[in-house]
């Protein structure tokens, strides 16, 4: 089926905001792109549906990089903690009893906020990931799944359930049509040793899949590691291997001297994360430094348990403004440095060819960002307003391979209320277990 979205503003691959503009799409690819030259009567009357753009902005959906979606169920929970004991007295002790329901109802409630905000693809590292499987492919959102691999000199690869999670998401991401891809991860560096990263990165190159890793997240980490092995967690991964497939390291916050170099010769793409990263007190990473270099640069939401949302008009924004304090440069970063980051280099770091641009050929992987609200008048320019002014409740539209899965605060794929029961009754039993 075709639609055309008539008369609206777009931002173009140079960044540039254009007005008055048809986008046409036919099935799962934008087929046109072009002036407006004709009045509504007439569009109706020659397109199967036609979608009035009047004040709003279409742009490529975003590309969450780094999340950790079921942990929707663990938002506002462990609030004022350090990082140590958020993870290791809050977090980890509730993960450990979630089943592989649970995980399907926390992805549920985290893709519906998602999908409300205008991402269409999140890079995830979770675990009991058939649960999280389960909840794309109802939704039509799309995916690279992960489980983050944790290990002692005691582990055997082969032994794990990341193994057998990992080894069945290789076989069910072939199943989804391309909407899902299957990552190797690695949680981190100190919840791992030397023999495991060994593995993982052998696992990966073998199996020819695509990495996701934790990186300097918190100075303790990254000083810890110089301590124990001689050199930073970037240097270290890259003499074990990890690197030597396509990686996505998220936060990077304490990278240093030669692991810029490093990364860029690797390939490796960072996510960057400025709500979790300043919420958990971790720091603040240097993301024109990491662009100086090279390096792709990718915007990322973490999980709800340390965010506390999943909005990426959030993220980016905060990203922007962070950039501009720090280097006092109000010109870091232009429109469309941000939308690149957040839309077209997210999809190349799940190695999505064909999204995250809005040209004719590509996927119709869309999201409307609506514009007629006060907060945006009186309006100068659609592009400039979408980083400064608009939030996730200004998205009105959520498109993914043509198929609309957001429109006008109703969500297509999901039952939002029984959603909301369900991830409710999770937090009441679990909370019970353990005060048990």
């Amino acid at each position: 089926m075709t639609m055309l979205f008539y008369n609206i503003a777009i931002i173009d691959s140079d960044g540039e905001t254009k007005e008055n503009m048809n986008v046409r799409t036919d099935g799962a690819f934008i087929t046109s792109i072009e002036p407006c030259n004709c009045d509504l009567t007439d569009a109706q009357k020659r397109e199967n549906e036609v979608y009035d753009g009047s004040g709003k902005l279409l742009i490529p959906g975003f590309f969450n990089n780094h999340s950790h979606v079921p942990m929707t169920l663990t938002r506002g929970y462990g609030e004022k903690l350090p990082l140590a004991d958020w993870l290791y007295k809050r977090i980890f002790p509730f993960e450990a009893l979630l089943t592989e329901e649970d995980v399907y109802w926390g992805s549920m409630l985290g893709i519906a906020e998602m999908l409300r905000s205008g991402t269409v693809s999140f890079t995830d590292m979770y675990m009991r990931i058939q649960g999280v499987f389960r909840a794309v492919m109802e939704t039509g959102i799309k995916a690279s799944l992960s489980n983050g691999l944790t290990g002692d000199d005691t582990t055997v690869l082969e032994e794990t359930a990341w193994y057998r999670e990992t080894e069945q998401m290789r076989r069910d991401a072939e199943t989804s049509d391309g909407r899902v891809i299957a990552n190797a991860s690695l949680h981190a560096q100190y919840t791992s040793v030397p023999a495991l990263v060994r593995a993982i990165a052998d696992y990966a190159r073998g199996n020819e899949l695509r990495m996701h890793v934790h990186l300097s997240e918190t100075e303790q980490e990254h000083e810890q590691c110089k301590e124990l092995h001689g050199k930073t967690p970037t240097a270290y991964f890259t003499e074990l291997g990890l690197f030597d497939v396509p990686t996505t390291a998220a936060h990077a916050i304490f990278i240093e001297g030669e692991d810029y170099d490093l990364l860029r010769d690797q390939g490796v793409t960072l996510c960057h994360m400025p709500s979790s990263n300043l919420k958990i007190g971790s720091g603040l990473a240097d993301v024109k430094s990491w662009h100086d270099h090279d390096i792709r640069v990718t915007i990322g939401t973490d999980g709800a348990g340390s965010n506390n949302n999943l909005d990426m008009i959030e993220e980016v924004t905060l990203a922007s403004y962070l950039a501009k304090g720090i280097h006092r440069d109000p010109l870091l970063f232009s429109t469309g440095d941000l939308l690149t980051f957040a839309t077209r280099n997210g999809a190349l770091a799940q190695g999505r060819e064909d999204t995250g641009l809005l040209e004719p050929g590509f996927r119709a992987d869309l999201a409307v960002v609506d514009m007629n609200a006060f907060h945006f008048q009186p309006m100068y320019d659609y592009g400039t307003s979408l980083f400064t002014n608009a939030n996730a409740s200004d998205v009105a539209l959520t498109m993914v391979d043509g198929r609309i899965l957001y429109r006008d605060g109703k969500l297509m794929t999901i039952d939002i209320e029984k959603v909301i029961w369900n991830v409710n009754r999770v937090r009441d039993e679990k909370l019970a277990q353990l005060n048990g």
